[in-house]
């Protein structure tokens, strides 16, 4: 919540400004690891419970 008492004006970034760095990917490359991982699980699970 902004201060009524302030007179600055307000600070203008961009993303990539306000980021200050880059992003590596790091969470989409364990999202679809993990994804794949599970999957496979299903599908071991799936073929061993076969009777």
């Amino acid at each position: 919540m902004s201060d009524p008492q302030r007179s600055e004006a307000p600070i203008r970034e961009t993303t990539t400004e306000a980021r200050a760095g880059s992003t590596p990917g790091v969470a989409r490359n364990v999202l679809i690891f993990g994804t794949l991982l599970v999957v496979i699980l299903f599908v071991i699970i799936f073929l061993v419970g076969r009777p």
